[in-house]
């Protein structure tokens, strides 16, 4: 006769995806529409010569576009994404230099308001 193993119920049975996902978390990203969004306005501030270099970093809470004016210096603003904060102040931020944070929210097109410019009055 031979042994034959015992059925294992589906308890002990664990999805390979989710054991890996519990001992290296994916790392937080942009999705398309905001890097979109992102890139749309760091090409605009590059147009006026604001802005020159740009990094972004996908860590495992959060991710960051960060803005430079020279490639060796700090970030002017950088732009963070926070899925921790979703449910209390909002997970997108823009921080400044000296880490303070200028603008933060639930929608992201209203924290990249920030950088829209009033209008200026043009003399002819």
């Amino acid at each position: 006769m031979t042994e034959q193993p015992d059925e294992q119920s589906p308890e002990s049975v664990v999805d390979l995806r989710d054991y890996r996902n519990s001992r290296d978390p994916l790392p937080v990203t942009f999705n398309r529409r905001e890097l979109d969004a992102i890139l749309w306005i760091y090409g605009r501030m590059v147009g006026d010569g604001e802005w020159r270099d740009y990094a972004i970093d996908h860590l495992r809470d959060r991710a960051v576009f960060s803005v430079f004016k020279r490639s060796g210096e700090m970030p002017l603003y950088r732009i963070e994404k926070n899925p921790k904060l979703a449910a209390k102040q909002g997970m997108y931020s823009v921080v400044n230099t000296n880490g303070m944070i200028l603008k933060r929210g639930h929608d992201f097109q209203q924290v990249l308001k920030i950088f829209d410019k009033g209008l200026r009055l043009v003399k002819s």
